[in-house]
């Protein structure tokens, strides 16, 4: 049996899912398997960035052309922005972004600061992980967390610690990638837990299932990721598909795969539940700046009914 047969009729919230990584292939099969909609955290790009003007132009793609592209399937697209730890280090260069943050946070379909934290656990690290909660203080938008893949359990105590230490709620932190060494201790401190289900590494889909079944639903969710490396757009749904398989009741696969989600990031007053319960009316005439999804020849899918998301 196919998984979409196991899943069909749910829907689903990818809550960090680097669609500037994927193909209009992915946004079409992601739809295809209930995914509603998704927040594209801010990334890097796999090599590093050499001045300002190319995370102007990247910020701005993720609140223009990739909201866009993700409209063009019917799914919703919200980003988070930040300055991620691996280059914060580039010090020259972060204390330019830093001052170009602003123009971005208080923009539409903005829905939190991220994902920030630790990469190396850097002085430098530290130094703009501590400016941009300060910049989610002033914004009052939730914050993204990126916990290291080296020292993880540090890491992610430490995320937390200094959250706290600069007065942010733990219901409005999101600590991203974790595993079975760190859940318990984020949820018992507050925190929203996040769990990233990769193929190979980090989590994958029955170890996310015997979290479920060990600590509930409360303030965990799952994601794909979907970066430059080996990842899968599908994750989310494919989850739930097992999840559902393992016995897993379907308002328990709900929260963990779309109410937590949104429950989260609605915190930004961003989304509300008719945003995500209205169908997005898909027009691929459409173009962003000139540009369409199509090429040669190929015919526009038009709906005809609803509201078209710009």
């Amino acid at each position: 049996m196919d998984f979409l047969d196991t899943i069909r009729g749910m829907k689903f919230f990818d809550m960090h899912a680097h669609m500037v990584s994927r193909t209009t292939d992915d946004y079409q099969a992601m739809a295809d398997a209930g995914v509603v909609a998704v927040v594209e955290p801010a990334f890097w790009l796999g090599q590093p960035r050499t001045g300002v003007d190319t995370f102007r132009d990247y910020y701005s793609s993720l609140i223009g052309w990739e909201r866009f592209r993700a409209s063009q399937f019917g799914i919703r697209h919200y980003c988070t922005i930040g300055l991620n730890s691996k280059e914060s280090n580039n010090e020259a260069l972060a204390e330019q972004v830093m001052e170009i943050l602003p123009l971005f946070l208080y923009k539409e379909g903005v829905v939190g600061v991220g994902e920030i934290g630790f990469d190396d656990q850097t002085p430098a690290e530290e130094k703009y992980y501590r400016a941009q909660l300060e910049l989610a203080k002033e914004a009052a938008l939730p914050v993204q967390i990126h916990t290291p893949h080296r020292d993880k359990k540090r890491g992610t105590t430490r995320s937390m610690d200094i959250a706290i230490e600069h007065g942010i709620d733990p219901s409005m932190v999101i600590i991203d990638h974790n595993n079975e060494e760190t859940v318990k201790e984020v949820l018992d401190r507050g925190f929203w837990a996040a769990f990233t289900i990769y193929p190979f590494t980090k989590m994958g889909n029955e170890r996310m299932v015997a979290v479920v079944q060990q600590y509930g639903t409360e303030r965990i969710m799952v994601n794909s990721a979907c970066d430059w490396g080996i990842s899968d757009p599908l994750a989310v749904p494919k989850t739930a598909a097992l999840m559902k398989l393992s016995g897993i009741s379907d308002e328990d696969i709900r929260m963990v795969t779309y109410q937590n989600a949104f429950t989260a990031f609605a915190q930004s007053g961003q989304m509300s539940p008719d945003d995500l319960e209205a169908p997005v009316i898909i027009d691929q005439s459409q173009r962003f700046n000139g540009s369409s999804i199509l090429r040669g020849g190929q015919a526009p899918r038009v709906d005809k009914s609803s509201t078209i998301i710009r």
